[in-house]
Formats: C-alpha cells, sequence, structure tokens
C-alpha cells in the first residue's frame, strides 16, 4: 500500500466531520501532487496525517466563531486547509509570496470547492497586501520565523483586538520572553500558551496567542 492510499484515522471523521472526503483529498494531494513539485518531503508523506493534517486541524479550538483568518506564509495550505475544512464558519485567507505555491493552493481551493478560502499571492508585510487584506480577526501561521519577527509581519494584519495565534513548539515561552521588546513594538498584548487537540491527539498542538492592543 502506498503512503497516500493510507487508512484515514478515526480522528478525522470527528474533526472534519461532513469534509472528510474533502481532507482525504487533500492529503492525496499533498502525498502526490505536493510532494512531486517539492512542497512536503518525502519523508514527511507517511505522517502527513498527524504531523501536518490533524495537528493543523485542531487549531480552530481557539478562533472565534466566524472569524477572518490570515494564514500568512501558507506554503503547501498548512494550517489553512485544514483549518477551513474543520471550521467552515471561518473565512480563510491564504497568503503565500512564491509564485508555484499560490498556484498550488489555488488549484486545491478549486479542485475541494472550498469557498471560504481565498488566495493572495504575496507576503504579509507588503503594503499591497495589506491594503488588500484589510484587517482580519486572527492571524495564524506555522514554523514561518522566529516569534519577534512574526510579529511584525502578523499583528499589524489583525484589527485591534483582534489576535495572532500560531503554530509554535515547546520553546515557545523562551521565544516570548527573549521578542518581548519586539512583540509590543508590534501593537502587541500579553502572549498567552495555548495547548489545542489534547482530547484528539497523542501530541497536542502548542499555540500562542498574542492580542493586538495597539
Amino acid at each position: 500500500m502506498s503512503p497516500e492510499d493510507a487508512a484515514t484515522p478515526g480522528v478525522a471523521t470527528r474533526l472534519f466531520g461532513e469534509n472528510l472526503d474533502k481532507a482525504v483529498a487533500y492529503h492525496h494531494s499533498l502525498a502526490t501532487d505536493g510532494s512531486e513539485r517539492g512542497f512536503i518531503g518525502p519523508r514527511e508523506v507517511p505522517r502527513l496525517w498527524d504531523r501536518h493534517i490533524l495537528n493543523c486541524a485542531v487549531i480552530g479550538e481557539a478562533m472565534p466563531q466566524g472569524a477572518t483568518v490570515a494564514d500568512i506564509g501558507s506554503g503547501a495550505g498548512l494550517p489553512g486547509i485544514p483549518l477551513a475544512l474543520a471550521r467552515p464558519d471561518l473565512k480563510i485567507i491564504l497568503i503565500e509570496p512564491l509564485l508555484k505555491r499560490s498556484v498550488y493552493l489555488g488549484e486545491v481551493k478549486e479542485r475541494l470547492g472550498l469557498d471560504n478560502v481565498t488566495v493572495i499571492r504575496g507576503r504579509a508585510e507588503e503594503k499591497a497586501v495589506r491594503k488588500q487584506l484589510g484587517s482580519v480577526d486572527v492571524v495564524t501561521s506555522r514554523a514561518v520565523a522566529p516569534l519577534g519577527r512574526l510579529a511584525g509581519w502578523s499583528l499589524p494584519l489583525a484589527r485591534k483586538g483582534g489576535a495572532m495565534i500560531a503554530m509554535k513548539g515547546s520553546s515557545v515561552g523562551e521565544e516570548l520572553e527573549r521578542d518581548a521588546a519586539e512583540i509590543a513594538r508590534a501593537g502587541g498584548g500579553e502572549g498567552e500558551i495555548i495547548q489545542v487537540g489534547a482530547e484528539l491527539l497523542e501530541e497536542p498542538t502548542t499555540l500562542i496567542r498574542i492580542p493586538r492592543i495597539k
């Protein structure tokens, strides 16, 4: 059995509900097309569900109902596409600077019929992107940059009262302390470390939530 045909985890049904078929199709796309085009490393293909799709989908636990969410540096659509599938009430905007990746994101959006997803090619810090995007409720990301720099890109995109909610590793507490001055300069308030997916995944996903206060 090839990796792209691996059994769908039972927890995927609980996370994606009526969108399970679309989640399976996205998994297949990453395992085949995404891998062939260099967006997913070959070693990651057998663990796409656990390490990439499911751990991104559970971040919906931290998202307000009906929010507009910008996913910066979206790459192959992580975390934005699993989030859009798990939380169809959210409006997801995928921001990706590289042409080949933004093209792929557009293809996935059309193939899966994701009406709640928009793709913007560009960098979060570009004025043109900010103008096109406007202010959003939440800015999310995964493995994009150190926290201070990430806050400088993310918080200006969020409305006052909104937040950045970024996927981070276990050292996020150290990053939060180290980059406190940069976060404050970007308009951020006190950061909160959150774990989501504890009831669904063997290893919960760690998030940092920083509100925009100015």
